[in-house]
């Protein structure tokens, strides 16, 4: 059964938001001669805040309260001078070029919001590649949740199992699976240290294998599968 769809995650798939992420946050902690170690910051990822909350850890670790509303505004700051230093990582544009010639219907699913979203394709000229974009605003649902998945497949009028969902952390891997998707991951340098086993292939990069070799790979497992 042909794949006639890729539905790509947004923050550490396009764009690598996580490591900014981490990196800000990193920075606040040093700054408060305390570490931020990966471990503890993993739950988060691909998450809403409240799963972890880093100023409660913080504080844990300090012994003291911190300013929350002024590190609030610094480390907001300085995430968004960082992002803006990032590129489109490596693949992604060729993926959507191809997937285009080929015939592709194209998709985008994030736990984001909309601005966030929207606003950083435009800046990379990636946003006419897509026929839909399901943020936050479109389910209220946070990834493992499926269902920014199952809308960006139901807008784009394609079931779960003609398409392929990309992603980067294991949350995001856990909605694809369980929207009945095959899914790739491809980590980057803050998720290539979680558990991705449940997807059905990691890639270093997107630029480590063309779109019609993968789709092959793919198509193949399948009929192992089958």
């Amino acid at each position: 059964m042909p794949i006639l769809a890729l539905v790509f995650d947004f923050d550490g798939l396009i764009l690598d938001t996580e490591t900014t992420d981490f990196q800000s946050w990193q920075e606040v902690y040093r700054a408060h001669d305390c570490e931020l170690r990966l471990e503890d910051w993993a739950d988060c990822v691909g998450r809403p805040a409240g799963h972890f909350d880093p100023f409660e850890h913080l504080e844990r670790l300090t012994g003291v309260r911190v300013e929350r509303a002024q590190i609030r505004a610094q480390r907001s700051a300085r995430m968004r001078e960082l992002n803006l230093l990032q590129s489109v990582l490596p693949g992604v544009r060729d993926y959507l070029r191809e997937a285009r010639e080929l015939g592709l219907k194209i998709g985008l699913a994030s736990s984001s919001d909309r601005a966030w979203v929207q606003g950083h394709l435009g800046r990379l000229g990636l946003l006419d590649y897509f026929g839909t974009i399901k943020c936050v605003e479109d389910t209220g649902a946070h990834k493992p949740d499926p269902a920014p998945y199952f809308a960006a497949l139901k807008t784009l009028g394609v079931p779960p199992d003609k398409a392929v969902a990309f992603e980067d952390s294991p949350h995001g891997v856990a909605a694809a699976k369980a929207a009945g998707m095959l899914c790739v991951a491809v980590p980057n340098s803050v998720t290539r240290r979680l558990g991705l086993d449940d997807a059905d292939l990691v890639l270093d990069s997107l630029a480590s294998l063309p779109l019609s070799a993968l789709l092959s790979r793919l198509d193949g497992a399948r009929l192992l599968d089958a």
